[in-house]
């Protein structure tokens, strides 16, 4: 290849683990472009427009991947190298032009597909369509045809059909891929956190004050003329991600935020929220209010130090100088005239005639700004009335930013609720990373992740993990349950918000890779089962091929009660499926599972519950649904027609 021309570097990624890396200069493949895409065509009749830089990119991208695939096989072959496997796992779309190839030219590569979403999923969610209530209905070529991507459909599809083991990251994106790939998945790999990089031991309460004391300084600059409300009695909610307004549940958080204001004021409550709309949208510049606020207090803080050292030189002298019987010093004696004047320049500079923005940057287009409209439509202006103050900024966080110098993992940190109401999301890394975090959040059960962690866990909501209702409720019973558990957040104390993150950092195990990636070593065995049936003795027991894959979750300190087992000791895979049971999904490695009932019809897993937000400490585990005495597991073909076509038992 590089006597061709393709470049391709091999070295080592910077970072933990430092796990070997190709990169291959797909510039340099763009002079086949031309020919590749004919070919495309040929060997799979896939459209390729010659506009679409992106599918151009995805294209030369999948061709130098199957040519190196090609390469090192056919090295492998000179070299009478027969006893390792070549296993090639293709992540989304845009990496699985490869797959169509490797079949065509009957490559001797076991492969594995792995979407994160689909396409058409994402573009149907993002219009006002009710997706999940007619996913079985849609004309799925006419649906691509209309948005404009039926060619990225197909990479999409063919990827799906052609690799020996397809996988999704969640049961809620297996069922969709069920129907718009045509093809039921294998199997599930949900997606983990290197947990490590985000744990603080036993200091991330610190963290959190810490972090904190940053993002007040913020509010302080942002509302300054308007500071009536005390931030020790301050809560920070956001939500963040990519703009997409309905499929982020964007339109929802705004909504509940507006009704949430209203139960606060009816309430009389003296809490404060304060909202955070973190998502990227085409800005020029910051507002000059925005970075007026950070000026003003900035001197003012500036001014009161030089004061107050001042005040503390002058003191200690006058301290040095006393007597018995003088009298002791006042402020006369200790503030001078200058030091008044300074003072009152500074607080009139604090004088504001307007309120406080609701956005940090001046938005191109704003009048067209889904955001911005819904804030004045349901009049959120950060009025001092206002119990709940708004602040959309619409860029990624960084601790360059001047105004809110903050990376976005200690601005998470700082914060007390992340609010994540997707309707369209497969997994949901946000609120996974709130977790591994200790701070609590909001996620939905059209998430992959919010499904995941309510058939995981009893009760999730006493862990921090609260989960909307979007399946089975109407918008309105959505965003009035959202508004509830805002509000009911809102009237927790100090201890028992603290009590409750302890929890919630406590479940980071659950999200941790070295748990996570043990349903990738389960597909890559299954792939090879169905690539070389020849080489597995059928008889095999399947989880005695791939290890033991029992892990212990460690036993937090504070839980409440109603766990559905003592001992629960399981991997993500072994775990049923919402969908499972409410759509008849049936993937081959995942088996619904209810837990035994006793003869009084009771879960002869749970206890009476045994705990609450004011405890610090118990003794009972993470309620995790125990482990199945066995699973069956269906090794049929795969669909290059390769397989074992038997049935075993796995303990």
């Amino acid at each position: 290849m590089t006597e061709r021309g393709i470049e391709i570097v091999y070295g080592r990624w910077l970072i933990e683990g430092a796990p070997r890396v190709l990169l291959i200069d797909t510039g340099a493949g763009y002079k086949y472009l031309d020919e590749w895409k004919g070919d495309l065509w040929n060997a799979a009749g896939i459209p390729s427009p010659s506009a679409d830089s992106e599918t151009n990119e995805a294209i030369a991208f999948g061709y130098l991947v199957a040519w190196f695939l090609g390469e090192l096989i056919f090295r492998q072959y000179i070299c009478r190298d027969t006893e390792r496997a070549v296993i090639a796992h293709f992540h989304e779309w845009l990496a699985g032009v490869a797959l169509p190839l490797t079949k065509k030219r009957r490559m001797d590569v076991t492969t594995i597909f792995t979407t994160h979403a689909t396409l058409l999923g994402r573009y149907l969610c993002a219009g006002s369509v009710d997706f999940y209530n007619n996913l079985k209905n849609f004309d799925v070529d006419a649906e691509a045809g209309k948005r404009g991507i039926y060619h990225r459909y197909c990479i999409e599809r063919a990827a799906a059909h052609s690799a020996d083991v397809f996988t999704t990251v969640s049961h809620i994106t297996a069922y969709e891929s069920e129907h718009l790939l045509k093809r039921k998945p294998d199997g599930v790999l949900p997606n983990g956190l290197n947990v490590k990089k985000f744990s603080a031991v036993h200091e991330f309460q610190n963290l959190h004050s810490h972090s904190k004391d940053k993002i007040n300084d913020f509010v302080r600059g942002h509302f300054y003329g308007h500071n009536d409300f005390d931030l020790e009695n301050t809560l920070y909610f956001f939500t963040s991600g990519r703009y997409e307004y309905r499929n982020k549940g964007v339109d929802m958080f705004i909504e509940s935020l507006a009704r949430l204001n209203h139960r606060l004021k009816v309430s009389g409550s003296k809490t404060t929220v304060v909202a955070f709309i973190i998502m990227p949208s085409q800005t020029s510049s910051l507002t000059v209010e925005a970075l007026k606020g950070q000026a003003v207090v900035k001197s003012l803080r500036d001014t009161l130090e030089s004061v107050e050292k001042s005040i503390g030189k002058r003191l200690f002298e006058r301290c040095l100088g006393w007597k018995e019987g003088d009298n002791m010093p006042d402020e006369k004696d200790l503030m001078t005239n200058q030091d008044r004047v300074l003072i009152r320049r500074r607080l009139f500079a604090m004088k504001r005639h307007n309120l406080p923005p609701i956005v940090t940057h001046n938005m191109i287009n704003d009048s067209e700004d889904p955001i911005l409209n819904q804030l004045r439509r349901v009049q959120l202006f950060n009025y001092p009335t206002d119990r709940v103050k708004v602040v959309f900024h619409p860029e990624f966080l960084n601790s360059a930013n001047p105004v809110l110098p903050l990376d976005y993992d200690d601005f998470v940190r700082g914060t007390n609720l992340g609010v994540f109401p997707s309707y369209y999301e497969p997994w949901g890394y946000t609120p996974a990373e709130c977790t591994v975090m200790g701070i609590p959040s909001i996620t939905t059960n059209l998430a992959g992740f919010g499904c995941y962690m309510e058939e995981l866990i009893e009760n999730s909501a006493d862990y921090g993990i609260y989960v909307v209702d979007r399946r089975l409720k109407g918008v309105d019973d959505s965003v009035n349950q959202l508004t509830s558990y805002m509000f009911d957040f809102c009237q927790k104390s100090r201890r028992q918000r603290i009590n409750q993150r302890n929890r919630t950092e406590r479940l980071s195990d659950l999200l941790d890779w070295k748990r996570m990636g043990l349903e990738y070593v389960k597909a890559r065995q299954l792939a090879l089962r169905r690539a070389y049936p020849t080489s597995f003795d059928a008889a095999d027991d399947f989880h005695e091929a791939i290890g033991h894959t029992e892990q212990k979750i460690s036993r937090p300190l504070s839980v409440p009660g109603s766990p559905r087992d003592r001992t629960g000791t399981m991997t993500p895979g072994d775990f049923a499926s919402i969908q499972e049971g409410r759509e008849g999904l049936d993937t081959e490695d995942y088996i619904s599972y209810k837990p035994p009932t006793s003869a009084n019809g009771v879960n002869a897993n749970t206890i009476p519950r045994a705990g609450s937000d004011d405890e610090e400490e118990d003794s009972i585990p993470v309620p995790i649904r125990p482990k199945r005495q066995s699973i069956s597991l269906k090794l049929g073909p795969a669909p290059n027609g390769h397989g074992v076509g038997s049935e075993t038992k796995a303990a």
